[in-house]
């Protein structure tokens, strides 16, 4: 379906949003939730949201139909998100390639005690816990798993080696395992996610 819309606003008259706004009414929820996880603000996620719709809408004269137009939005929002973290202020950076920060207690962010778990659902849990990983991890995750970009992509966009970004991958997978278990009653039941490596 995104293929007809896409194919309608790009051929719209000036002013003619119709197809485009159909097109942001089916990638919205994701772009919105996706801003958020990335960059675990979620007051701003909606606004990022709409900056990542903007920049899509004056840069789709210029979309040449090599990905789909998922992975072309997708794309835009890591470069939007990655760019909004660098600029806040205040805060600490670290290298996304710097295994002392991933293993530092300082930047550890435990999950929650098993109570305050038991009354949400599995997809709460999943996101409280992917919010709980330091960006060193949750970032590459979030483009692995949720974006489904390659580890070429990642690696070209976090200007990291390939290796680098692999290894961050297998970490994040495993420390989400880890501290998904511990908000369940059966630490079993994250075990058999899949590898795609």
């Amino acid at each position: 379906m995104d293929e007809e819309l896409l194919r309608q606003a790009l051929s719209a008259a000036d002013g003619d949003l119709r197809a485009f706004e159909l097109l942001v009414q089916q990638h919205q929820k994701r772009i919105v939730a996706d801003c958020r996880y990335m960059t675990r603000d979620e007051s701003s996620a909606e606004d990022l949201a709409q900056e990542v719709f903007v920049k899509a809408f004056f840069g789709l004269r210029g979309f040449e139909g090599r990905s789909t137009f998922r992975h072309w939005l997708q794309r835009i929002k890591v470069h939007h998100c990655l760019n909004h973290l660098k600029k806040q202020e205040g805060i600490r950076r670290i290298s996304l390639d710097d295994d002392i920060a991933v293993q530092s207690e300082q930047f550890r962010v435990e999950p929650s005690a098993h109570k305050e778990f038991e009354a949400l659902d599995d997809r709460q849990r999943i996101a409280s816990v992917l919010e709980s990983l330091p960006s060193t991890l949750r970032i590459p995750l979030i483009m692995r798993d949720m974006d489904e970009l390659s580890y070429e992509e990642i690696a070209s966009e976090l200007e990291l080696g390939l290796s680098a970004v692999k290894m961050r991958i297998k970490r994040a997978r495993e420390e989400f395992r880890r501290r998904y278990a511990a908000t369940t009653e059966s630490p079993g039941v994250s075990a058999n996610k899949g590898h795609d490596e």
